[in-house]
C-alpha cells in the first residue's frame, strides 16, 4: 500500500520558516518523482514544488521562487521542504505526492 505521511506544518509568524518532511512507503522510492501541493481553505489545491528522481531536478511555482526548497534523501524514503521567509498567502494544508497519490496533509498557519 503506497502511504505518503507528510509533517512539520504549524502556526508561525510571517517572515519565519518551517521545514516539512514526507516519509514514503509502499513502492520504491527512488523510482519516482514526488511533489508538494498545498490548499488554502476555499480555495483549489495548487502545485507548490516537486523534485525528480533521476537528477533531483525541480520544479517551485513562482510564488515560493527563493523562498522554499524541496530536496530528498533516498535512503530515508523522505523529501523535504524547507519554507522561509513564510507569507500569510503560505497558509494552508500541504500534501505531498507521488502521481495521483496523495497522503494525509500537514498544516501551516501564518500570522501577519
Amino acid at each position: 500500500e503506497v502511504q505518503l505521511q507528510a509533517s512539520g506544518g504549524g502556526l508561525v509568524q510571517a517572515g519565519g520558516s518551517l521545514r516539512l518532511s514526507c516519509v514514503a512507503s509502499g513502492f520504491i522510492f527512488d523510482d519516482y518523482a514526488i511533489g508538494w501541493f498545498r490548499q488554502a481553505p476555499g480555495k483549489g489545491r495548487e502545485g507548490v514544488s516537486c523534485i525528480s528522481n533521476r537528477d533531483d531536478s525541480t520544479y517551485y511555482r513562482d510564488s515560493v521562487k527563493g523562498r522554499f526548497t524541496i530536496s530528498r534523501d533516498n535512503a530515508k524514503n523522505t523529501v523535504y521542504l524547507q519554507m522561509s521567509n513564510l507569507k500569510p498567502e503560505d497558509a494552508g494544508v500541504y500534501y505531498c505526492a507521488k502521481g495521483v497519490t496523495r497522503g494525509q496533509g500537514t498544516l501551516v498557519t501564518v500570522s501577519s
